[in-house]
């Protein structure tokens, strides 16, 4: 992905070498996204049906939790807003205002286009009429990460990305400054360079063992330090949403694809053993195993620096973020945008690191807190991991957030947050943190018919649902892929 961004982006203007091994596994088991990759994809101007096609893709429309807030129970999280605005004051205070008085049946989800559409197997793109019901939803992906690497590493080739097969045994630093100047391959290859990315994963092979960056770790708030992965046979429907189903010691995400499922368990190895998780994972899946299940270890957190001196780490060097809210590729991708709004030029000025890194800590911040989320707002009290969770202290901005819904139904963010109000209001309801009281203004909104236009909106949600393809029969006609 970066390779392929900046070639896209400088052009001829940078010689841009890409050193890679064939003998170093991927961490790709399958990957689902949030609607921004979209934009990654067309800056660099790929077509979405060539997309599909190439990485045996599905359609995304959000994610259903099942088991999270208690066993048996399930909610939605959606790409896309609630319901249709209908008065000055937001959908959501409305619909909050109805429930607390018993005036409206049925969760929140109910009034999703994207869950309406999710649990009858629909997809179609959204209309750019705003006026229509059926602009109200965004969409995102499932694909194969490693025929997407295969994919982007065509495309960078043909814009000049010189790859070099080779792993890295030496970093060399300048005496002065510390500057990274050369990396020495295992052939015993020099290749020097003026900056540096470091994509070699959890290794962190530039950024901490020759710059020695410094590490947070988050693991007493995202306890979760294992997962086994193992892909399998197609089910009989490919789910335009991916799943997670909380079990006694983590989670288990499902992944369609055109040509397979994707399956996983993150864990905790304080609560269960590897084997334990193996054997749970593979007794659940939906059709026969593809492969053997692998396993990987993290530490949740992040780089104290991203950038540092004249180097910048991308994807699993820069930290990790279970793929609880699907946010790896997302981190990847606005990693890489944020390298090029602040492009050094041989100067390689502090200053700009700096911002870098504020921004990057923030965005990390921001996103750790909606994971713990999850974690923390749970009735679960069926094993020692979800007492852990429901019992842990959390970090000050969070507990502030929550506040703030739980006693007036107010989500309070700011714009630069990745996950909008739709995705707060989401988690916060579906893992019952009720509000004990409906927004202010919304209660003096007394002449409004608010019952009548909730029922029109649910009207108009499944008619519109109605006339939309199977998500398989939209995926065949537009995007069959080769793989499948």
């Amino acid at each position: 992905m970066t390779a392929a961004a900046l070639a896209d982006t400088l052009g001829s203007q940078c010689r841009i070498t890409l050193i890679e091994s064939e003998m170093i596994g991927t961490v790709g088991v399958g990957e689902a996204t949030i609607p921004p990759i979209r934009h990654f994809n067309q800056r660099l101007g790929i077509d979405e049906a060539t997309f599909v096609k190439e990485t045996a893709g599905s359609y995304k429309l959000g994610i259903q939790f099942v088991d999270w807030t208690r066993l048996g129970h399930s909610y939605f999280h959606p790409f896309g807003q609630y319901g249709a605005e209908f008065d000055k004051v937001p959908f959501y205070h409305f619909w909050m205002r109805e429930s607390l008085a018993g005036r409206v049946d049925g969760p929140i989800d109910e009034f999703s286009m994207c869950w309406v559409m999710a649990k009858a197997g629909k997809f179609t793109h959204p209309l750019p009429d705003r006026r229509q019901i059926q602009s109200t939803f965004d969409y995102a992906y499932h694909f194969d990460a490693t025929l997407y690497a295969t994919f982007l590493r065509r495309y960078a080739e043909a814009r000049g990305v010189r790859r070099v097969e080779g792993r890295v045994t030496n970093v060399s630093l300048r005496g002065e400054d510390g500057f990274i100047e050369s990396v020495t391959l295992e052939s015993g290859k020099v290749l020097d360079g003026e900056f540096f990315i470091d994509c070699s994963g959890f290794r962190g092979i530039l950024i901490e063992d020759a710059l020695q960056a410094g590490y947070d770790n988050w693991q007493h708030w995202l306890p979760c330090d294992r997962a086994v992965a193992v892909p399998c046979s197609k089910g009989q429907e490919i789910t335009p949403f991916t799943r997670s189903t909380a079990k006694s010691a983590g989670w288990q995400w499902r992944i369609p694809l055109q040509h397979r499922t994707g399956n996983g368990y993150v864990h905790c190895s304080e609560y269960v053993s590897e084997d334990d998780a193996t054997n749970e994972l593979m007794s659940s899946l939906d059709g026969e195993a593809l492969a053997d299940p692998r396993i990987l270890r993290f530490v949740t957190g992040k780089r104290r620096k991203f950038w540092d001196k004249n180097c910048v780490a991308i994807g699993l060097s820069a930290g990790f973020m279970e793929p609880l809210e699907s946010t790896s590729l997302h981190l990847i991708q606005y990693g890489i945008l944020r390298l090029l709004a602040l492009f050094p030029d041989t100067e390689m000025s502090e200053l700009l690191a700096h911002e870098y890194n504020e921004q990057t800590t923030t965005e990390y911040e921001r996103i750790r807190d909606f994971l713990i989320l999850h974690y923390k707002a749970t009735e679960r009290d069926d094993s020692e991991l979800w007492r852990y969770c429901s019992a842990m202290d959390i970090p000050d901005s969070l507990q502030y957030k929550i506040d703030h819904f739980r006693s007036h139904g107010m989500i309070v963010s700011d714009e630069r947050e990745l996950f909008k109000n739709p995705s707060w209001i989401a988690v916060y309801l579906g893992q019952g943190i009720v509000p004990e009281r409906a927004p202010a203004v919304a209660s003096m909104r007394d002449t409004v018919p608010v019952t009548d236009r909730l029922a029109a909106i649910s009207q108009a949600m499944d008619a519109a649902v109605a006339e939309m393809p199977a998500h398989a029969e939209f995926l065949a006609r537009h995007c069959a892929s080769p793989h499948a």
